[in-house]
């Protein structure tokens, strides 16, 4: 009886081997990717800019959730110079799947051994202290190679970075190596994606510029005509061309969404990500009736409820239950109870013509209509780059 079973077993497996589960990724829930769309912005961005200005596109954290590589190829398509990252093994993928443009890994590395891969992989790491400076040159010796480095100086942040006081020392230190080259020196800008009009964050902003510009006078020109300064995000980017030094970093507004309103809000950029999912089941429910956790939504009326397969398990919010809605052919769709780990709620009472496997868009243009990450973060406090950087892997990535 046990090789029976066995032998049943062994069948079994061997049919739903010729199964292709993943035959349609838009099956259950999804993330539309558009390369054209970070194409375009990109070369939006990089017409705003001063002349001889590069542009650096920042790809970290999967590319803001849309998928590191068609986001960074797309970006070089663009008119991208450099790549930036957090980790180095994000700067390892993307040299595996072959961009071989000059890539900042943006984040601390304080381990030897990842020094070294960085070296190998031809990634240059940031550092911010002086024996971060000693352990390059020391692997740069040890393997006969050149070490390509970039300096961070903290000039307000008060997160990674040197002492201010202490920067020229230290880009002295790595000018004078004959194992290393300063490849950049940059700081990051802490207020300006505040309000255009908020004293404070002009005042700040202004503020780490006259810092970052008391460095560049300090410099013997000589030795550094080579070094490319930068201290502009997305938002100094589009602040103002007075924070365009030699390359900017642009994050957010390659993606399709500006971090401030003024003065570049009709800057026509595309929306590179839409999350889709489909209406699983409909249940016809009477008056009185909670529903989802907590029963803090009470039908009022007789109410189709559609159940949609997504949920906070795939970065839609628990925060956003009852705040939110959807589109379907360009018609809004409001989201009822708790959202739950793999699924949420709709009320299509009003919309018979929306059935079991309709699509929805949760995020993202349908029809004349949009649904932003700035809008979701509007009604959590959270910020657009936590909604977008949140879908988790389990929604497939479709390239559209």
């Amino acid at each position: 009886m046990r090789d029976l079973l066995v032998t049943s077993w062994d069948q079994k497996l061997s049919c739903d081997e010729a199964i292709d589960v993943n035959a349609d990724p838009r099956k259950r829930a999804w993330v539309e990717v558009s390369p054209s769309a970070i194409e375009i912005n990109t070369g939006i961005v990089k017409g705003l800019l001063k002349d001889n200005c590069c542009l650096m596109a920042v790809v970290k954290a999967d590319g803001y959730g849309h998928g590191a590589e068609a986001v960074a190829k797309a970006a070089l398509r663009g008119g991208a110079n450099d790549l930036g990252v957090a980790t180095l093994q994000e700067g390892i993928q993307l040299r595996q799947v072959g961009v071989d443009c000059p890539i900042l890994v943006l984040g601390n590395l304080i381990d030897s051994e990842d020094l070294r891969a960085c070296l190998h992989w031809k990634l240059m790491p940031t550092l911010s202290s002086e024996r971060q400076i000693c352990n390059c040159q020391n692997i740069a010796e040890g393997n006969k190679e050149k070490f390509i480095v970039q300096l961070k100086v903290d000039t307000g942040m008060t997160r990674l970075g040197c002492e201010l006081e202490e920067a020229l020392l230290l880009i002295n230190k790595i000018i004078k190596s004959n194992s290393l080259a300063l490849k950049g020196v940059y700081t990051h800008l802490a207020l300006a994606d505040g309000d255009i009009n908020n004293r404070q964050a002009e005042y700040f902003t202004n503020l780490q510029q006259q810092r970052f510009e008391r460095i560049l006078k300090g410099l013997d020109k000589n030795n550094s005509n080579e070094i490319w300064f930068h201290l502009a995000n997305s938002a100094g980017t589009l602040r103002d061309q007075k924070f365009h030094y030699d390359m900017v970093r642009v994050g957010l507004a390659l993606y399709g969404y500006s971090p401030i309103d003024y003065p570049f809000s009709n800057l026509d950029l595309k929306p590179a990500m839409a999350v889709k999912a489909r209406v699983t089941l409909i249940r016809q429910v009477p008056v009185g009736v909670g529903v989802s956790y907590g029963h803090r939504f009470v039908t009022k009326r007789t109410t189709r409820i559609g159940v949609i397969g997504i949920g906070y398990a795939d970065g839609v919010s628990r925060a956003l239950s009852g705040k939110i809605s959807v589109l379907n052919n360009g018609v809004f769709l409001p989201q009822v109870g708790a959202i739950t780990m793999d699924q949420l709620l709709l009320d299509l009472t009003d919309h018979p013509e929306v059935g079991v496997g309709s699509v929805v868009t949760l995020l993202g243009q349908d029809g004349e209509e949009c649904i932003s990450p700035q809008h979701w973060s509007n009604l959590i406090g959270s910020i657009p780059w936590e909604v977008l950087c949140g879908f988790k892997n389990r929604l497939p990535r479709v390239i559209v």
